[in-house]
């Protein structure tokens, strides 16, 4: 509704634009996170399956969801379809509740063995982005709802800074597992040659 100086922070979407070649170029770049991000959900199965089955499963179901449900509101823009594009964002949303809140509980009964100062830590570290992440939930509601309802100037700029946000504190809360995969030892190794196997 408004133009540069009311409005000077790009959202989301805006930065990825609704034509080719901007928003084919992101779409690519999502497309390409998308195997580390199920290789980051398989590494959390493998890590707690032994000690925990049913939450690593149940981890691993809702992360695959989630990460379905991401590349829903990635590929179907709002000016594709704004329901497809709104259903998969709060479904992603809802999503996230879980699992976060599966992996702040992940320390409570797990394999891990090496510093526990260093994982006490790195728990506290995630209940804080997750907090974060959270937290900027009503906010951003709250100036989306300005922005696009009572149309004040400014409104899509504060409701940008907390989508991004966003991404940062999701993209952090995935990083903090670096010090939980510590306790895997994972090795690709070469097969022995044909002749040696008989």
């Amino acid at each position: 509704h408004f133009g540069y100086p009311d409005e000077w922070f790009p959202s989301v979407s805006a930065t990825i634009g609704d034509r080719y070649p901007g928003r084919n170029v992101f779409q690519l770049l999502i497309a390409l996170t998308c195997p580390t991000r199920l290789l980051l959900h398989a590494l959390w199965y493998v890590l707690l399956s032994r000690a925990t089955p049913t939450r690593a499963k149940a981890l691993f179901g809702v992360g695959f969801l989630r990460t379905i449900t991401c590349g829903g509101w990635v590929y179907v823009t709002s000016s594709d379809d704004h329901d497809v594009h709104d259903v998969m964002m709060i479904a992603y949303m809802l999503l996230t509740l879980p699992y976060m809140i599966m992996l702040l509980k992940s320390g409570d009964k797990s394999p891990f063995t090496h510093n526990s100062k260093e994982l006490a830590a790195n728990r506290s570290r995630r209940k804080w982005v997750f907090l974060m992440f959270f937290g900027s939930i009503p906010p951003m509601i709250y100036f989306f709802i300005n922005h696009k309802v009572h149309r004040i100037a400014g409104a899509y700029t504060s409701y940008a800074f907390f989508e991004w946000a966003l991404i940062v504190f999701d993209v952090m809360f995935d990083s903090l597992a670096m010090v939980e995969f510590k306790a895997l030892d994972l090795a690709v190794l070469p097969g022995k040659p044909e002749e040696q196997r008989e």
